[in-house]
């Protein structure tokens, strides 16, 4: 398994200043957030000119981009315009895998399937994994639609992030039954009471974690996941979740 951290944990720097940091704490692997209004790559300066966006992620800082996370609120014919030009970027940086949200609480579950179908249809042109994320808020905080969607939409994975089956409504759910459909882990501390929390002080038990996707023979990656909040040292976190991540592989 490789061990990485997204851009997304340094938000509110530059691309290049976030790849810097992550360089810093020494992880050799990072996860590129393509979302609106980010101050790293939006979706819409990928479908503007794919070229810049291939020389922007092609080992920055001698980093390997290892995945994309999209995120985006266009009109659905422009959302599925962005996603497409995504995809050839993933294809174009060898990039396997993408994750994308899952539908709203409250969206039809046929409506989701057939947006996710097509999602998938469109990654598979490129040879890309189509990874749906684990969020508090959207269809896919119940453990349960998890199975049921990705038994639906062939092809379709899980970005596994346990936080929000430990944190939220769900918290507390057995998600053995989502390890099959893993494709990309994302991960941070959490408790029943709060998202993040300092390494350590929560619930998620990271060598269960592990065995469960060894047990799978999950070979892909593992992103850190870690805010900035005044709460915490945000460096110091990162640097132990990776020691400890690097302890158990």
């Amino acid at each position: 398994m490789l061990i990485a951290t997204t851009t997304e944990c340094f938000k509110h720097l530059s691309f290049d200043e976030a790849v810097q940091r992550i360089s810093d704490l020494e992880y050799t692997s990072i996860e590129i957030a393509i979302k609106q209004d980010s101050q790293h790559l939006t979706p819409e300066q990928v479908v503007d000119d794919l070229d810049a966006a291939v020389f922007q992620c092609h080992n920055p800082n001698r980093l390997h981009v290892v995945a994309y996370s999209f995120q985006s609120s266009a009109s659905e014919d422009d959302f599925f315009h962005q996603f497409d030009a995504v995809c050839r970027l993933a294809r174009l940086t060898r990039v396997v895998s993408v994750t994308v949200d899952s539908g709203e609480l409250g969206m039809p579950f046929n409506e989701e399937v057939e947006r996710l179908r097509k999602l998938v249809g469109i990654a598979s042109a490129q040879g890309v994994q189509v990874g749906m994320r684990s969020q508090i808020g959207c269809l896919s905080e119940d453990p349960a639609t998890v199975a049921v969607l990705c038994d639906n939409v062939e092809g379709l994975g899980l970005t596994l992030d346990p936080s929000h089956y430990v944190h939220g409504p769900h918290g507390g759910r057995d998600i053995d039954e989502l390890m099959k459909y893993v494709c990309h882990v994302q991960l941070r501390d959490s408790s029943r009471e709060e998202m993040q929390v300092p390494v350590g002080q929560g619930e998620i038990d990271y060598g269960r974690l592990m065995t469960q996707l060894s047990l799978i023979g999950y070979s892909r990656v593992l992103s850190v996941h870690i805010m900035d909040l005044p709460s915490i040292d945000h460096v110091g976190e990162l640097r132990k979740m990776r020691l400890l991540l690097e302890s158990m592989l």
